[in-house]
């Protein structure tokens, strides 16, 4: 087969060079024989045109009666190119193949008790888009899921019923069993009709309709697609399904024999399929051009089943070289995507088009725009982001819809440079292989990506802390007892769940503080202090659907008209809720003035002015950059949290800015969301055994973490004894290392009144404020807790693409003399 292979590539790069010598040296991807085949298809059109006159095929004239005939020649040709029967097919032309889609779902919605449509999770946009006129409809996910539902009994009752698929994904070319079709209408006993989009096949294999009892009842076609021009489309019908569009109400151009509208309203339609269905003038030039492109390509290519062959072996030896591509330390380059149950090689399962994405070194993904670029610098035609695939996309990706949606509201569009959101790829590499193509154009795509996107001395990835001290480090005592968020400011507390990895940004842990309730009068953020109710709300993350889901407990539960609300997690829920009523508008918090986005659905203010009894809205302040771009509109973090640079053990408070070496009288600001003064919280479970012994001595209620608001919990690991603690050895931590992420340590938390406030109960205690007044207070301030603020890694491994940590990671500490600070490179190096 290799030998044919090469022998076929021999013959069309001959026909190229001989004709086109200054094609030696191209390095296109898709169609490097493109000039010689598109100049031999127009020359025969442009002959075609200068020798005949055709006219509007609407009349009796010599040339309109040309055209008729030719059009009718041309149809028939091409219903036998799928080895079609007229007998039982016709073939309406179409724009393209989403027209012919598009046809199909008129059809059906103009049917009187509407439709049913189930689609598979591979489908183009263009079949997606079917389900929007359908009374129902279900997205096929799996093959599996499809063959379930083909052997089930049970009809749609009266209703019709429409299932379409791809033949072959656009996204990755893995092929969808044909044989669905016939399936189907056995099982379903002609109560589904079926629609195949055969477009992606048919550009490089042939379609064998030969068989009517088991052919698909509308097949839709992108002809531009397998010649390359004209711009047209068709849609192939089994006639005995054709009674489908005797309900289609729209008419125009010839598709009727005979219109009243003057007194009465009435019409008659056509007798032939295609000609109650092609409204208004035929594109009759188009149409004489696929008679000159089916010519040329076969006298080209001889026929769909050689450019299959040739294809198929071309995209194998492509997969195989770009899943053998390795950078230097032995990791792969090239993530393909392609179905488990299909092989390069084999044109029963795989078609000649690989998807992709790259990996650099570290295993991070490389930014698709920026291949795209090189690509186009290099004259390679290859197609990046979305591939209007978005069931493909999705699976593939491992894209929630909640993630798909926060990726589009954050500002990701298909195409642009915001690509890769929290370690996730949000589109891939496709490359396409044709008749035109062959092995040198294979050779210098795969030279192109080694030479650009291979680092065989790939640089260290250095950590933000490395300690001084070379021996390694010991069993650690420490690990992370608990992690929070608080959504809503001054609200109840969200609980990591163990073993779930939480992703931490620059602004703090994810979700942590996005949301508050502000003051409809005065804007001012509510708060605990003032409103110790506040603690009876709420909030959760729910990923899965993609809403922060808030609930009343305690007292508050009947207080409201409902007990829950929810709203989208998307940066702009206008974009996913109808009655968001998302506005811009200022807010006070902690004495900042902020522009904050402001839900003014009365559903939502109504749900929380009844709980608390004041008059507020929801606000928010969303982090839109995701961790690398620009703020909404950017707080930061306070400058009196750093701690000094000095030879002595840190003192509580240490409440004056730092300076580093070259950096004199600099302070370093830390940007926040909705937080008081710092990203993150952190407090040490030794120092609140200890805080709560001094409680209990005194006879007082011990205090729970709850009441500190901290994000981190940090604990000695369970082997170590009780007497092991080591309390308040916070105040002299530099940095942490949680997991594989590192934190600086910017100073000890004031605390105020609000931590008296039980959040269980919302009531108001003395304890623990008035023992830490005893025992914690410097310079008139009161202090527990360390702020805490994310280092990042660069952006080029997964770690630093989407940092995250969990409960239960073990958890390492530093202090100031033991590691070295670079003011160049804003990080600790040995």
């Amino acid at each position: 087969m290799e030998d044919a292979r090469i022998a076929y590539d021999a013959a069309i790069e001959a026909l190229r060079l001989r004709e086109y010598p200054m094609l030696q040296d191209t390095t296109y991807l898709d169609h490097a024989g493109t000039t010689l085949y598109a100049k031999s298809l127009i020359e025969r059109f442009s002959a075609d045109m200068v020798a005949n006159l055709y006219g509007n095929p609407h009349s009796a004239s010599n040339s309109s009666q040309l055209t008729t005939r030719r059009i009718e020649d041309v149809r028939l040709r091409l219903l036998g190119l799928f080895k079609a029967d007229p007998d039982e097919f016709d073939v309406v032309f179409t724009a393209n193949a989403t027209a012919g889609i598009k046809l199909v779902m008129e059809a059906f919605r103009d049917q009187e008790e509407g439709y049913w449509y189930g689609y598979h999770g591979d489908a183009h946009t263009s079949l997606v888009g079917v389900r929007e006129a359908a009374m129902q409809h279900r997205c096929f996910t799996t093959d599996a899921e499809v063959n379930q539902w083909v052997e089930e009994e049970g009809g749609l009752g009266t209703r019709a019923g429409l299932f379409a698929y791809p033949a072959q994904s656009n996204m990755n070319g893995r092929r969808l069993p044909l044989d669905w079709t016939g399936r189907i209408r056995l099982r379903k006993q002609g109560a589904v009709y079926t629609l195949l989009d055969a477009a992606a096949l048919v550009s490089t294999s042939p379609l064998d309709l030969s068989d009517a009892d088991n052919a698909p009842d509308f097949t839709a076609l992108s002809l531009y697609k397998i010649f390359g021009f004209p711009d047209l489309g068709a849609l192939v019908i089994r006639k005995a399904a054709g009674s489908i569009f005797d309900k289609r109400r729209y008419f125009g151009g010839g598709t009727v024999e005979m219109v009243v509208c003057l007194k009465e309203q009435w019409h008659a339609k056509k007798e032939t399929l295609h000609e109650r269905i092609e409204d208004g003038t035929l594109p009759i030039h188009s149409i004489m051009a696929l008679d000159a492109a089916m010519s040329v390509h076969e006298e080209l290519y001889s026929s769909l089943e050689e450019v299959s062959k040739h294809t198929a072996f071309l995209a194998a030896k492509l997969y195989n070289s770009l899943i053998s591509l390795k950078h230097g330390n032995g990791t792969s380059v090239c993530h393909v995507y392609n179905g488990s149950s299909s092989a390069y090689g084999d044109s029963k399962t795989q078609g000649p088009i690989v998807a992709f994405n790259l990996r650099n070194h570290h295993g991070g993904w490389v930014s698709n725009a920026e291949v795209e670029k090189l690509a186009a610098v290099r004259n390679f035609q290859l197609r990046t982001g979305g591939l209007c695939n978005p069931g493909g996309v999705a699976t593939s990706l491992d894209l929630a819809p909640w993630e798909m949606k926060e990726n589009f509201s954050a500002g990701q569009r298909c195409g642009n440079d915001n690509d890769i959101i929290r370690a996730k790829p949000t589109g891939m590499i496709r490359v396409s292989l044709g008749a035109m193509s062959t092995l040198k154009d294979v050779s210098l795509f795969v030279d192109f990506l080694s030479e650009f996107f291979i680092e065989n001395t790939p640089p260290l990835l250095v950590p933000p802390v490395v300690p001084l001290d070379t021996e390694p480090p010991t069993h650690s005592r420490l690990h992370v007892e608990s992690l929070s968020v608080y959504p809503i400011k001054s609200c109840g507390a969200f609980g990591v769940p163990p073993g779930v990895a939480w992703g931490v940004r620059r602004e703090g842990l994810a979700w942590d503080r996005e949301w508050c309730l502000v003051h409809q009068g005065t804007g001012a953020a509510l708060s605990q202090k003032r409103y110790p109710k506040m603690a009876l709300i709420r909030p959760s993350i729910d990923l899965e659907a993609g809403v922060l889901r808030v609930q009343l407990t305690g007292i508050l539960r009947d207080t409201a008209f409902a007990n829950e609300v929810t709203v989208p997690l998307s940066a702009d829920p206008r974009l996913f809720a109808k009655d968001s009523m998302y506005k811009d508008g200022n807010a006070q918090v902690c004495g900042d003035h902020i522009q904050a986005k402001t839900y003014r659905s009365p559903r939502i203010s109504t749900f929380f002015s009844q709980a608390l009894g004041v008059a507020c809205h929801l606000a928010r302040f969303p982090a839109v950059g995701n961790g690398s771009g620009p703020l909404a509109c950017a707080r930061h973090s306070k400058p009196h949290l750093q701690k000094s640079q000095k030879a002595g053990k840190m003192r509580v408070p240490g409440a004056f800015p730092e300076t580093r070496p070259g950096m004199p009288g600099m302070t370093v600001s830390k940007p926040i969301l909705l937080s008081n003064e710092s990203p993150i919280l952190t407090i040490s479970r030794s120092s609140l055994n200890r805080l709560n012994e001094m409680i209990k001595a005194e006879g007082g209620k011990a205090a729970q973490s709850e009441v500190f608001r901290a994000n981190v919990v940090v604990a000695e690991n369970p082997h170590y004894p009780p007497g092991a603690e080591q309390p308040y050895a916070e105040d002299d931590w530099r940095y942490l290392q949680i997991g594989q992420q590192y934190f600086e340590l910017l100073g000890p938390c004031r605390r105020c009144q609000m931590i008296c406030v039980d959040q269980q109960t919302a009531e108001r205690n003395q304890e623990p404020f008035v023992t830490l007044s005893k025992t914690r207070r410097f310079d008139g301030r009161v202090y527990f807790g360390e702020h805490t603020s994310h280092l990042a890694q660069g952006n080029s491994s997964p770690l630093a693409q989407n940092p995250t940590i969990m409960v239960g990671d073990t958890v390492r500490t530093y202090f100031e003399e033991e590691v070295h600070y670079d003011d160049t490179l804003h990080a600790l190096v040995s």
